[in-house]
């Protein structure tokens, strides 16, 4: 199973052009969403004078990304921009930074900073959510499995068999449905 992409830009835009900007990121998350695996894209600027935006994209896993990436649409709307806006910073983030993300979007109208990820105090007690049961479970299993196996080599196993587990299917359902506490009410903006 793939894990969601998603794809960080810094962007520097030439000073006085915000309305361009602006017109020119919704056109471009809208051409996105047009394309399987598309799950959403958002935009922020450190401060209202900033000439630096950063530009957050996510797809379900790299083959949807990677046909967006290589559309005709893309490169048109790329084109666009030309002469105009720059790349500053490209990254691709698929492992454990992207488990407590802020939310994907944010209404660039209001030009708001991104709301901060959550305290480590929140994202350690969700990760003790599933890891403990987890981990309990794994225990059990090996020491009735395994048992008769060199300590160190049951470890291994274990580790072995959670990790994958933890990554790709425990920490983002219970992410998800911890949302509500990860991040309440009024820290998430949403792209009109």
């Amino acid at each position: 199973m793939s894990a969601p992409v998603t794809v960080s830009i810094t962007r520097t835009i030439a000073p006085g052009h915000d309305d361009e900007m602006i017109a020119w990121m919704q056109a471009g998350s809208a051409l996105a969403a047009r394309f399987d695996g598309f799950l959403g894209s958002g935009w922020i600027r450190p401060q209202l004078d900033s000439e630096e935006w950063h530009m957050l994209y996510r797809f379900a896993d790299d083959d949807s990304l990677a046909t967006w990436e290589a559309s005709e649409q893309r490169r048109w709307w790329r084109s666009a921009a030309e002469g105009l806006i720059g790349d500053a910073r490209v990254e691709r983030l698929t492992g454990i930074e992207g488990w407590f993300d802020p939310p994907a979007t944010y209404d660039v109208k209001d030009l708001r900073p991104a709301p901060p990820p959550p305290p480590r105090w929140k994202q350690a007690c969700v990760i003790f959510l599933v890891f403990f049961p987890l981990s309990l479970l794994v225990n059990w299993a090996g020491g009735h499995l395994l048992a008769d196996v060199w300590l160190p080599a049951r470890v291994l196993i274990s580790v072995v068999v959670m990790t994958p587990v933890m990554t790709y299917f425990a920490l983002p359902w219970i992410t998800r449905r911890m949302e509500w506490w990860l991040h309440p009410a009024g820290a998430t903006a949403k792209v009109e």
